[in-house]
């Protein structure tokens, strides 16, 4: 088997001396590449490595962005005040790099208001035009008419 470690030459050697090399060093043989010709093995210290790569996950992790999504509830006859209200908490939530599902509930008969509803979504999206972009256009599932509105890159 292929023996590779910091103070050795990289070599092939017994099985029976590559675990004597690792116990002279106090350390660990570790199968690396068992389909290779001859089998790679490594000297390392094994808790010392995988102590190391949860580290490395975790930095990984840490680094990640959430995505985050913030709703936003109209009815179909939102008055102007309450718009204007909504729309500065989602300027708000664009800033901060949150997505924004905007949708407006249809409850009981107002469900004949369809297209009150969708010219306020995109009136909506008109407004937040200069934060975001449109990643869906206003689409009727069910009793809500939704549409999600993604920030722009700074």
């Amino acid at each position: 088997m292929r023996v590779v470690a910091d103070d050795i030459a990289s070599d092939v050697y017994p099985i029976e001396e590559a675990v004597k090399l690792a116990e002279e060093r106090e350390l660990d043989l570790v199968e690396i590449a068992p389909k290779a010709d001859p089998p790679v093995c490594k000297i390392i210290d094994y808790k010392k490595f995988l102590y190391d790569q949860k580290k490395k996950q975790k930095e990984l992790k840490s680094k990640q962005q959430k995505v985050v999504v913030k709703e936003i509830r109209f009815g179909p006859n939102t008055d102007d005040h309450d718009f204007d209200f909504k729309l500065n908490h989602a300027k708000k939530f664009l800033e901060e790099g949150a997505k924004i599902k905007a949708y407006v509930f249809f409850k009981g008969r107002t469900i004949v208001f369809k297209e009150r509803g969708e010219v306020l979504l995109l009136k909506f999206a008109k407004e937040l035009a200069d934060l975001g972009g449109v990643e869906q256009l206003p689409k009727l599932e069910g009793k809500r008419m939704i549409m999600m509105i993604n920030p722009k890159k700074k």
